[in-house]
């Protein structure tokens, strides 16, 4: 029975001059998202609404997760759409849907009429009373409860008339690409995911770099990362992944430097590489999943030697997580199932036994200059093979 939906954005709202720019990335990612599910639907812009107006059957489930899935949107509201043909026909078009959508209800209901028309003859207030009169006649068994009613129904008059009752709760955040980019370290665990989807949902375009282990690591391994940021692209959009062949590089830290840095040492080597990704990509960041004491390489004082060797900003939104916050994201966002896939990556490969858990940034500056006749040319060598696979 809904030929449309209205979208409804939040901080959007709040922009200046620029909003339209705003609106125009949530047009784009709308029509991307909407663009393999069956129907036709055309988007169209009014004094700050955005309806998407359908055309015969369409499959509506599959057109509302489509739309919870853009950054931008805050609710979604089905909407059948009215002629101006005077206030009889709006009536019985009010009454028909109520019957409709909430056949044989005894709820209690208010009527919130929005007049940007002026020029229609009953003003808010008017209709207002006028249509929750219809509405107990029609519908005996309904009452009016102006403060805390059970359905809120919205008539919006404008140079046509939309009825809608129905809020279905959208992602929220910024729509994606319209706060720059950032390069995303992506593993097959539960956090980076997450990590990816809480900053493209700030409107960051994200790409992501994963480091892969022959033969240390399986295909399927790698197959699990591509399949996490296919789950993360249906919210942020298309990601250039970056596969970096990381085994040469783990060797020599291996053979080279003491066991107990081993994590540090990995993980600064990574952080190098990425932001090598990150600059020539035209990134302004780098995305990690990481979170304060989680791991030993998450201590505050492994984070500060890692850190120390970047030039870009690092953004951790997982910081301040507990584990539990993150995996009930990483369940409704469906990243969960496959990041628990039993196919490890690099980074547990190549664990130590006995993590340093406080280390000092000069003692691992220190154990990397082992490194020195080696390194230079097998990140160049890293960053040169790279695989890079358009998600």
């Amino acid at each position: 029975m809904f030929q449309a939906f209205l979208i409804k954005y939040a901080e959007i709202g709040i922009k200046g001059k620029n909003r339209y720019l705003f609106e125009d990335a949530l047009v784009r990612h709308m029509e991307r998202a909407l663009k393999d599910v069956d129907g036709s639907f055309q988007i169209s812009r009014e004094m700050g609404r955005i309806y998407v107006h359908t055309e015969g059957e369409f499959d509506y489930d599959g057109a509302v997760e489509a739309l919870q899935r853009v950054f931008g949107i805050a609710g979604i509201c089905p909407a059948v759409i009215v002629e101006d043909e005077g206030y009889e026909k709006l009536a019985a078009a009010v009454v028909d849907y109520v019957k409709k959508v909430y056949p044989d209800s005894r709820q209690t209901f208010k009527v919130c009429a929005r007049r940007a028309n002026k020029t229609y003859p009953l003003n808010s207030m008017e209709l207002n009373m006028e249509l929750g009169g219809e509405i107990l006649e029609a519908c005996p068994g309904m009452t009016v409860d102006v403060h805390h009613p059970d359905i809120y129904l919205t008539v919006e008059v404008r140079q046509k008339i939309y009825i809608y009752s129905e809020e279905i709760p959208g992602p929220g955040g910024m729509p994606v690409g319209t706060n720059g980019s950032a390069m995303l370290l992506l593993s097959g665990g539960i956090d980076s995911p997450v990590a990816g989807y809480m900053i493209a949902k700030r409107g960051v375009k994200i790409d992501a770099v994963y480091f892969h282990a022959p033969p240390y690591t399986s295909d399927r391994a790698k197959q699990k990362v591509v399949d996490l940021a296919r789950l993360v692209a249906r919210y942020s959009g298309p990601i250039r992944l970056h596969v970096v062949n990381f085994t040469e590089i783990q060797l020599a830290i291996y053979e080279k430097c003491p066991h107990d840095e081993l994590t540090i040492i990995m993980r600064r080597y990574m952080m190098k590489i990425a932001e090598a990704f990150a600059e020539k990509d035209g990134a302004l960041g780098l995305i990690t999943g990481e979170s304060i004491g989680q791991v030993a390489s998450q201590t505050m004082h492994s984070l500060a030697c890692t850190n120390a060797v970047c030039t870009m900003p690092v953004f951790r939104p997982l910081i301040g997580f507990d584990k539990q916050e993150i995996v009930d994201i990483a369940l409704k966002i469906d990243t969960y199932e496959t990041s628990v896939l039993p196919y490890e990556d690099c980074c547990t490969i190549f664990v130590a036994k006995h993590p340093v858990t406080k280390p000092n940034l000069s003692r691992i500056e220190h154990s990397e200059r082992k490194l020195a006749d080696v390194i230079d040319g097998m990140i160049k060598t890293a960053i040169e093979t790279a695989e890079t696979i358009e998600v």
